[in-house]
C-alpha cells in the first residue's frame, strides 16, 4: 500500500506501538546507518568511489539518495522503507569515507562525540519546542539551498570552500534535527514511520558531522 508523504500522516491502519518502542526503532535504525558506513571506512579504498570518475559517481550518488528517499517516503511497509533507508545509507557512506580519510582519527573521533552531543542537544529542544521548529521550517529550506548554491559558485569560480559556510551548514542541520525530531513525534507511532523518521534524522546528522569535521580539520591546520 503506498500512502501520501510520511510526514502528512496523521491517521493509520497498522499497528500502533508505545513511544518507547517507537523511539527504540529510531535508534535501532540508526545505529544500523552508522555501522554500515563504519564498516565501509573500515573496508573500502577512500577513492574506491572515485573508480569511474567524478560525474559517474555523482550521478549514481543523487540517483540512489532520490531512490532511497522515494522509497521511504511512500511506501508504509516497515522493510520496503528500511531498503529505501540503506539506498540512502550507501553513497552517503562513500561520501563519509573519502572525508574521514583526510583527518587524523583523533579529529574524527572528536567530530563522532561532538555530533552526537549536538543531536542529544537538538532532540531535546525538538520535543521542548515543536511549535518553534515547525515555524522555522521555511527558513531552514531557504537558508541550504541558499549555502548550497554559494558552494557551487565557490568551488566552480574561485576552486575553493569558504569555512563560514560550515558554520552555517552546522546551524541549518541543528534546525533540521530539531525539526525532523519534532515532527517524529507528531505522527503515528508505527515501526514504518519510526524507520522513515530515522531516515530522515540520518541525513541531519551526517550532514552536520561532515561539517563539524572539516571545521575542526581546519582548526587543526
Amino acid at each position: 500500500m503506498m500512502e501520501t508523504n510520511v510526514w502528512d500522516r496523521r491517521e493509520t491502519n497498522d499497528q500502533v506501538i508505545s513511544g518507547n518502542v517507537y523511539n527504540l526503532v529510531i535508534g535501532l535504525v540508526l545505529c544500523w546507518g552508522f555501522f554500515v558506513n563504519y564498516l565501509m571506512v573500515q573496508n573500502i579504498p577512500a577513492d574506491a568511489a572515485m573508480t569511474y570518475g567524478y560525474w559517474p559517481f555523482l550521478i549514481g550518488f543523487f540517483a540512489s539518495c532520490m531512490l532511497g528517499t522515494y522509497l521511504f517516503n511512500s511506501s508504509d511497509n516497515p522493510w520496503v522503507s528500511f531498503l529505501g533507508y540503506n539506498f540512502v545509507v550507501f553513497p552517503f557512506g562513500l561520501i563519509i569515507n573519502m572525508a574521514v580519510s583526510r583527518y587524523h582519527p583523533s579529529i574524527v573521533q572528536e567530530a563522532v562525540l561532538t555530533t552526537g552531543a549536538v543531536t542529544a542537544v537538538m532532540m531535546v529542544f525538538g520535543t521542548m519546542f515543536p511549535a518553534f521548529f515547525q515555524k522555522i521550517a521555511g527558513a531552514l529550506g531557504v537558508a541550504l539551498i541558499s549555502v548550497i548554491i554559494i558552494q557551487i559558485i565557490a568551488m566552480v569560480f574561485f576552486g575553493t570552500h569558504p569555512g563560514i559556510l560550515d558554520w552555517a551548514i552546522v546551524l541549518i542541520f541543528c534546525g533540521y534535527i530539531g525539526f525532523d525530531w519534532s515532527r517524529a513525534n507528531q505522527i503515528p507511532k508505527t515501526y514504518d514511520n519510526a524507520v522513515d523518521s530515522a531516515a530522515s534524522l540520518y541525513m541531519d546528522i551526517i550532514n552536520l558531522f561532515l561539517a563539524i569535521l572539516r571545521i575542526l580539520g581546519r582548526s587543526r591546520e
